[in-house]
């Protein structure tokens, strides 16, 4: 391995620090910084673009929204990600800093333990145009601000409508991202090795209308079907679009995927207890 990418939470002194001591201990791999973090180490600085061409791996130092955040600068391409925890929860950052340098070492020896997560494709198409194309790991929010009316969502999956969601929002989450807002408005944790999406209709007005788990190679579309004002549709908590009446989101599965280094001391029920202290009584 000849080239690593390191991304990192600005203004983050640990990852500075962490940085320092990767490089000293491989002097011959060539670790790409971004413009913030450059000028925080004192080192020169990639372009989103080189740091795509060039990484073999990425190395996260941060929490989850950097490791999305270095998801979305991949855009598809299969590099590992391994993501040290240096936020405060960390459900994909699952190398505590303790074990950073050690995991580091699997990875660059190929000897790391490797998931592979499903990503989404959204596109948004108003009036016959598409005005906006992403890929997310966590999820596609549509969402009303605080002072705005709840909306109708007309959803459909593979052409068979299935309810019109009259909430504050509905979530449309990966297995992934299961664990983020979709747990909050009461979706299910959902194994990241099953390839599915979850749709969460947040603050419903009918109790009858709950989450429900759909196939991730069924094209989904939903379609806002009633006027109103500051409804916003939101990808992976980092891009947004202001959306209209008669507005068509479709959601499907991504040719892509993301490659997540795990912790090779901890299992996926061990994250949820060590972070959720999920099962506990």
């Amino acid at each position: 391995m000849k080239t690593i990418a390191l991304i990192a939470k600005p203004k983050k002194d640990e990852a500075a620090q962490l940085a320092r001591q990767f490089k000293e201990a491989h002097p011959d791999i060539d670790f790409l910084v971004e413009g913030h973090f450059a000028e925080q180490l004192g080192w020169a600085a990639s372009t989103p673009e080189v740091l795509r061409a060039r990484a073999e791996l990425v190395v996260v130092l941060g929490g989850d929204g950097t490791l999305i955040h270095a998801a979305r600068l991949l855009r598809g391409k299969p590099v590992p990600i391994l993501g040290v925890n240096l936020g405060s929860l960390g459900f994909m950052t699952e190398i505590p800093v303790a074990d950073a340098m050690t995991v580091l070492e699997s990875a660059i020896k190929g000897t790391a333990r490797i998931d592979s997560r499903l990503k989404l494709s959204c596109k948004l198409v108003r009036d016959g145009k598409t005005v906006l194309e992403d890929e997310v790991l966590n999820d596609v929010v549509i969402a009303k601000s605080a002072l705005a009316r709840i909306a109708d969502h007309e959803t459909w999956l593979d052409g068979a409508y299935v309810a019109t969601f009259k909430s504050d929002g509905v979530i449309f989450s990966t297995p992934t991202g299961s664990t983020a807002y979709s747990l909050s408005a009461g979706g299910p944790i959902v194994h990241p090795s099953i390839d599915c999406v979850i749709v969460t209709p947040i603050c419903p007005h009918a109790l009858t209308q709950r989450p429900i788990v759909v196939p991730a190679d069924q094209p989904l579309v939903v379609q806002l079907t009633s006027e109103v004002s500051d409804v916003y549709l939101t990808i992976d908590g980092q891009a947004g679009q202001a959306l209209k009446l008669g507005d068509r989101l479709e959601v499907m599965k991504s040719p892509s995927r993301v490659q997540i280094i795990r912790n090779p001391n901890l299992d996926y029920f061990g994250v949820l207890r060590t972070k959720l202290h999920w099962g506990e009584r």
